[in-house]
């Protein structure tokens, strides 16, 4: 295996006051003990005695999903699991990866507060898994590749250094985009806007009646709205050179059309949310659109289990859009964002790590996830959803289009990461302490530094 050095890992991981934090889009932040178990039962003698490490966040979805998957990945190898999960994993894995014990295989997503995952990309931290590809299923005749939906190991949230390689296996898919309370809205005779026209004389309609056009939970979720909003403003070119920092990018009509709805945004989005937009109170913002002060938020299929014992209006609803087009005739996209498991470079059973990734997207995992509302990115899942699922997964089979993607890796740059130069300073939008233009100044300069340090 390869070892990494306690330095490497402060500087990669960046321990300290502000390296570990809680989560960013869609994970539920209250603090929760850690719960680490072990997965012992075979049905037939191990081919090998290992004992593989399992460290998985606790999000929405629970952790009894965790403890079922590895019991039945037991089962089916003979490998053994400890396993770890938690609502801030990054406070329970960080000391002992400090010392240079670590998990062989991590659940836990980018675009988090602490961003761990980030650092370790940045760190080349990360092993090469496009192996596992390859690889067969364990109890299964198809490989990996046969199972996982096409387009998920092409984007740079799975292959992060443009090398044809793949280091993070897509978790958990979840379809993004504007969810509401559909009641609300059939009570009001109001129409779901399909342009940004339309969105803005329906927030003005709302505004007359006392309810405010938007809100969102942290500036965390920003990142997926902002990746479909650039999809509809110029497509996937203008994404692609965007998300790559190409120089004057962001002096194009495609951009300033991007920044001027943001901006715009922000002017309708109820005032009390900036003050709410945290990981402690995050869920106070959703509550905004279950009590009909606010129609609109980014998020994604999890808000369901998220909210699920909140209090509501009567009548309430859900309701999920992608985001409105451009203009009249222009396409919706609806980003997909989708969670990461990856291993450490110092992990130290490399090989059965691979095989417990590889069984994640074994039929019998997918159920097991799937019982608990996890989604995974295989083919032909969604033909078995109902419900509130069942619409939400579908939103690409009603003309919406997926976007896919994201901001591409560069080496550390103190202070500078993309959710602080590209959506926390939403929160001083509203407000009003920022101006477009200071916001669109603080993402140019950044730019530039991101670019000179980009990842190849």
């Amino acid at each position: 295996m390869k070892r990494i050095s306690r330095r490497n890992f402060l500087k990669a991981a960046g321990v300290g006051a502000a390296a570990l934090g809680l989560a960013a889009c869609g994970s539920s932040s209250s603090s929760t003990g850690s719960s680490t178990t072990s997965s012992a039962a075979a049905s037939a003698t191990p081919a090998e005695d290992v004992t593989i490490k399992v460290a998985a966040i606790e999000t929405a979805y629970g952790s009894e999903m965790w403890q079922k998957v590895t019991e039945a990945f037991t089962a089916q190898t003979g490998i053994k699991v400890e396993l770890t999960t938690d609502k801030n994993l990054e406070d329970v894995i960080g000391p002992s990866m400090q010392g240079g014990d670590y998990p062989d295989v991590i659940h836990l997503a980018t675009g988090r507060e602490a961003a761990l995952t980030e650092q370790f990309i940045k760190g080349n931290l990360i092993a090469d898994i496009t192996d596992v590809l390859s690889m067969t299923v364990p109890g299964e005749s198809k490989k990996v590749s046969e199972k996982i939906a096409g387009g998920f190991t092409d984007t740079s949230l799975t292959n992060p250094y443009g090398d044809g390689k793949t280091y993070l296996a897509p978790m958990f898919y979840s379809p993004c985009g504007l969810f509401y309370n559909a009641g609300f809205l059939k009570e009001k005779g109001w129409d779901v806007p399909t342009t940004w026209d339309e969105m803005w004389e329906l927030g003005d309609k709302a505004a007359a009646e006392g309810t405010y056009l938007f809100t969102y939970p942290t500036t965390g979720y920003f990142d997926a709205f902002f990746y479909a909003l650039m999809y509809a403003a110029g497509g996937p070119d203008f994404f692609n050179k965007a998300t790559h920092y190409e120089e004057g990018i962001w002096d194009t009509a495609e951009a300033q059309t991007c920044f001027d709805i943001v901006t715009k945004l922000a002017s309708y989005t109820n005032p009390i949310t900036p003050a709410q937009a945290n990981d402690q109170d995050f869920t106070q913002n959703q509550q905004l659109v279950l009590d009909n002060k606010a129609l609109f938020m980014p998020n994604g299929t999890w808000i369901v289990g998220e909210m699920g014992e909140a209090p509501r209006a009567d009548g309430f609803e859900w309701g999920m859009t992608a985001l409105p087009a451009v203009k009249a005739g222009g396409d919706q996209y609806s980003y997909t964002w989708f969670e990461q498991a990856w291993i450490p470079a110092g992990a130290e059973h490399l090989d059965a790590a691979k095989q417990f990734v590889a069984y994640l997207y074994s039929d019998e995992a997918c159920k097991l996830f799937a019982e608990s509302g996890a989604i995974q990115p295989v083919l032909g899942i969604a033909d078995d959803l109902d419900g509130d699922n069942k619409m939400f997964y579908s939103i690409y089979d009603n003309g919406a289009k997926a976007a896919m993607g994201n901001f591409a890796s560069f080496t550390a740059i103190p202070g500078v990461e993309v959710r602080t130069v590209f959506f926390d300073p939403v929160n001083s939008l509203v407000s009003g302490s920022t101006t477009e233009q200071q916001w669109i100044d603080g993402i140019k300069s950044a730019s530039d530094q991101m670019r000179a340090n980009i990842i190849e």
